[in-house]
């Protein structure tokens, strides 16, 4: 799998994340913990974004 491919998955599932993210404020029953475990996996999700991207502009 490309690079490239990879960075668009990340970028797919974060957005997946964001949207349950929202979903689950706007519901009357929502649940802090599993909204902060959202949140949780969403920043690792951006730091792998970040961090893939990083390594890849050094090596242009």
């Amino acid at each position: 799998m490309s690079l490239q491919t990879h960075l668009n998955q990340l970028a797919r599932k974060h957005e997946a994340l964001e949207r349950e993210i929202q979903e689950a404020t706007h519901r009357p029953s929502a649940n802090d913990l599993h909204i902060a475990e959202l949140k949780r996996r969403k920043l690792l999700l951006k730091d792998e974004i970040n961090r893939l991207q990083a390594g890849n502009d050094t090596l242009h």
